[in-house]
């Protein structure tokens, strides 16, 4: 167990008040939980108004070396990480630490021998393998900056970030697995090099075995190098605020953006926050069921684990394939004890229904996390009667990609927990609620623009190439403060419920209504999968409210509209009766199971033109079903 873990609530009191009190020493015991090469000078400096932040300025470090070579006295022969193929009889790969130590500095002197430096931009586009984890920590080894772009991208959105970062080398595979069908890395890649001539060279990891045409004097097979490379190799020693990678998002907005994140920073953040969330033990199995690509997959599925010398699952395919209980299947297989993801995870094991958990044994599991938003009431009792059994307990958790790891947590032993709420702030994390005019929005029961107020370590420091973008977007609407983009409400207990984007929020008649408020009541129907809510513009109202429905046994739907109307207006009031019902059969998301409300928003408000990028969908094609059959006005 680390020295920086939270015991009981009355622990969580005096390092919540510690870190508010005395930050720099709190954060500087913290810190020395870690390997340095040099001690830093300063352990905090700048300001959120300036936006100058730094942490453990004068310090060097290398990040790998507290994934990897710390644990190897104590850990060596400790399983790291247990890969999972998309085939269910397909060979399962296993690293323990000394053996993922062993791949890392192989990988490491393979881009090495293709002539990359520190501070050299590196993008990888790769299925969920082995070989994504280990170039991620060898790029870290060598202090190149990584920047993972999700496999299966578009070939115009891949270029952009190449472009944009100015990468000298792409990663990429011949080809990904998703469900039964394969993804066309290589050929994506060469479409997207045609606009990127900052490429020097690509690496090609074999795994689909597909065939793939490779560019003389550029592209390289992965084994061709990989495989005759040296076992060990000397981490680079990094400055606390060099940057260690870059993950694009598309934002609100549909531009994408590169987050910036430095080394030392991301770690004790990372580490901190994943340890206390999870408390996980010695032999426990973690998994992360969410990509790589995303900032969950950086945080929680590489760094903060190896950090924490835990064990932890990778799995390639769909979380539905073969069948729907894929999920469950992997659970029993490995005795998973802590699964990670998105709550579209249970929503959909929920749609199936309860037959999917009861072929496979689930007492292993102790927690299971929720990220982004919590998981719907309806959704957290079906779990708890399926799956919990009194053992395993449900943890939401929020945070967001610039936030680098979870800043509200919903403790499942330590503090009190409440359905639909993400809980209270880690230490460190100390939020405040503001009006529109900046105002301090004080006691509880109260809504507000969710704020930070003050620095943390993991927090980003830029968007790559455009820090005012970064000032303008994060610290302008309210100066001395990091806004989320969020409304929240405050509870009695002090605990934070998401309401919905900050733009999401719905001013009906001078009603403003959180959506993620509106989903969870409708949410309620025995006939109601998921949906979505959104404003648009309303002549009278200002505002109306348009909702989307995935329904699911519903024989007359004009009974299941006129339902939601009514149970909407005598829960919340007459204003909450939403304006148009459409019954879709799916929504638009993310590869992470978030649903694109700025996509659904701009069909309702009849700007089908204003799209954005829709690059990062699992489901684009949706799309164009749902804006054709819009409901008219």
């Amino acid at each position: 167990m680390n020295s920086y873990r939270i015991k009981n609530r009355d622990d969580y009191d005096r390092h919540y008040r510690r870190g508010r009190e005395d930050a720099k020493n709190f954060w500087a015991e913290i810190a020395e939980n870690f390997e340095w090469m040099e001690r830093w000078e300063k352990t905090q400096s700048g300001s959120l108004t300036n936006v100058d932040v730094k942490w453990f300025e004068g310090a060097k470090l290398n990040i790998t070396v507290n994934c990897l070579d710390r644990h190897l006295k104590t850990r060596g022969e400790k399983t790291a990480l247990i890969h999972e193929p998309s085939d269910p009889n397909g060979a399962v790969a296993r690293y323990t630490y000394r053996e993922l130590h062993h791949s890392v500095c192989k990988a490491a002197h393979m881009l090495q021998a293709i002539g990359v430096q520190k501070g050299d931009r590196v993008c990888l586009s790769m299925g969920m393998v082995p070989e994504l984890l280990i170039t991620m920590l060898a790029c870290a080894r060598i202090g190149a900056i990584h920047s993972v772009a999700l496999a299966g991208l578009e070939s115009k959105s891949l270029a952009d970030r190449i472009s944009d970062a100015g990468c000298t080398v792409l990663v990429t595979g011949d080809g990904a697995f998703q469900g039964d069908k394969i993804i066309p890395l290589k050929d994506i890649a060469d479409e997207a090099l045609k606009n990127c001539p900052s490429v020097k060279k690509v690496i090609v990891h074999r795994r689909g075995n597909c065939h793939v045409s490779m560019e003389e004097g550029r592209d390289l097979w992965w084994h061709e190098i990989f495989d005759g490379m040296p076992q060990e190799f000397d981490p680079r020693g990094m400055e606390a605020e060099d940057p260690l990678f870059i993950l694009y998002t598309s934002g609100s907005t549909g531009r994408p953006k590169g987050i910036l994140h430095t080394c030392a920073g991301y770690m004790v953040w990372t580490a901190y926050t994943f340890d206390n969330i999870f408390q996980m033990q010695r032999d426990d199995i973690y998994w992360c069921a969410i990509d790589i690509g995303w900032i969950t997959g950086h945080s929680y599925m590489v760094y903060g684990p190896l950090l924490n010398g835990a064990s932890l699952v990778m799995y390639e395919g769909a979380l539905e394939y073969p069948d729907r209980g894929r999920l469950w299947e992997v659970v029993d297989k490995y005795r998973v004890t802590h699964l990670y993801g998105a709550p579209a995870i249970v929503r959909a094991v929920m749609a199936h229904g309860a037959e999917a958990t009861k072929k496979y044994d689930l007492r292993t599991l102790k927690v299971m996390g929720s990220v982004r938003n919590p998981i719907a009431q309806k959704a957290w009792l079906w779990y708890c009667e399926n799956v919990d059994k009194e053992k395993c307990r449900i943890l939401d958790t929020w945070w967001q990609t610039e936030t680098g790891a979870a800043m509200l947590v919903s403790f499942t032993s330590i503090t009190e927990q409440q359905h639909t709420f993400e809980g209270r702030p880690l230490p460190g994390v100390y939020p405040v609620l503001l009006d529109e005019r900046g105002k301090t929005v004080t006691g509880n029961n109260v809504s507000g623009n969710f704020c930070i107020e003050r620095a943390w370590p993991g927090m980003a420091r830029s968007i790559y190439g455009d820090h005012r973008r970064f000032e303008q977007t994060y610290f302008k609407p309210y100066p001395g403060h990091y806004f989320t983009g969020d409304n929240y409400y405050r509870n009695e207990l002090g605990l934070f419920k998401i309401k919905g984007r900050a733009d999401d929020i719905i001013n009906v008649a001078g009603n403003r209504l959180g959506t993620i408020e509106l989903e969870n009541i409708i949410n309620q129907s025995e006939w109601v999968v998921e949906s979505a809510v959104v404003g648009f513009p309303h002549e009278d109202k200002g505002q109306g409210i348009y909702v989307y429905i995935v329904a699911k046994g519903v024989e007359e739907e004009e009974k299941l509209v006129d339902q939601i109307k009514a149970t909407l207006e005598e829960q919340i009031g007459i204003f909450a009766r939403p304006d148009k019902v459409q019954l879709v059969s799916a929504l638009p998301k993310t590869r992470s199971g978030k649903i694109t409300h700025r996509i659904l928003r701009a069909i309702a408000e009849g700007n089908p033109g204003s799209l954005g990028d829709m690059s990062a969908l699992l489901n684009p094609n949706v799309v164009e079903e749902i804006r054709k059959a819009v409901i008219s006005s």
